[in-house]
């Protein structure tokens, strides 16, 4: 019997740091309200898209317009948010994401010329073996596609304490999903990705600041070269054989991160 899963395009990456908390999470439906400070990230990519959206509709409104869908966002989430124990309050993360917002609005979008926002792609699929198929699906979140010098690149969003170190956006951990984003805007629209990936970061710990950071070959990290096998090829054996190997050193390995946490026994 064949069997199609359906994967997040945005995920993907996540796989490679926790492939158990990711089974656990796309895979088995295990979830856990969302923290503080990912729900400032989302109010502040929420903030930064209607911005980028405006500008790209030809039609673009200020930061204080923009501010607006971001506090909608972070006054009233759509998903249950634990404020316990937080290390912010909701007004400190209002005057953080307000800040940095302002900071994007006037800096770091200008800077660029982008043909569109959270782009919605076509389902690619992916032959596994032995009857598994995996369907990449969803929008690029939080990307933008720019244009520069006739050339087509990503530009993605990363907020969070770490997101900026010594003024540049910290990149390795979105190697992944980068890659996965320029193959399903080729996928889509059939053009070639041949600019960079820029990953615009913006720090929610500490002085607002924002960098920007490079990513080039992720398209090859997923499919391979002739010297190594891709991502894909290796994500591809852990659906066909439905072992997704733990990683207790993973970042993310704590009670705060993974549903899946007070149930794994692998972790210390």
């Amino acid at each position: 019997m064949n069997q199609v899963i359906k994967v997040r395009a945005s995920s993907w990456g996540s796989l490679f740091n926790c492939a158990y908390s990711w089974e656990g999470v796309h895979l088995l439906g295990i979830k856990s309200p969302s923290g503080p400070r990912a729900l400032l990230g989302t109010a502040i990519h929420a903030g930064t898209a209607a911005f980028d959206t405006a500008r790209v509709n030809g039609a673009p409104i200020d930061a204080t317009e923009a501010a607006e869908q971001m506090l909608q966002e972070l006054r009233f989430p759509e998903y249950d948010v634990d404020w316990r124990g937080a290390d912010i309050t909701p007004k400190q993360a209002e005057r953080t994401g307000l800040a940095l917002l302002s900071l994007y609005c006037t800096e770091v979008s200008p800077r660029y010329e982008f043909v569109a926002v959270e782009m919605e792609t076509k389902p690619m699929l992916i032959d596994c073996g032995d009857g598994i198929t995996i369907q990449l699906t969803g929008t690029l979140d939080r990307a933008r596609i720019r244009k520069e010098n006739d050339r087509i690149g990503i530009s993605d969003v990363k907020t969070g304490g770490a997101a900026v170190v010594m003024g540049v956006a910290k990149t390795a951990p979105h190697r992944a999903q980068i890659g996965t984003y320029e193959l399903l805007f080729e996928h889509t629209s059939g053009i070639a990705i041949t600019a960079p990936a820029d990953i615009i970061g913006l720090r929610t710990k500490g002085a607002p600041e924002y960098g920007i950071g490079e990513i080039t070959g992720a398209r090859d990290l997923m499919v391979g070269t002739e010297d190594y096998p891709g991502l894909i090829q290796i994500g591809a054996q852990m659906f066909r054989s439905g072992l997704f190997p733990p990683n207790p050193q993973a970042h993310t390995c704590s009670q705060q991160y993974c549903p899946r946490w007070s149930s794994c026994p692998y972790h210390a």
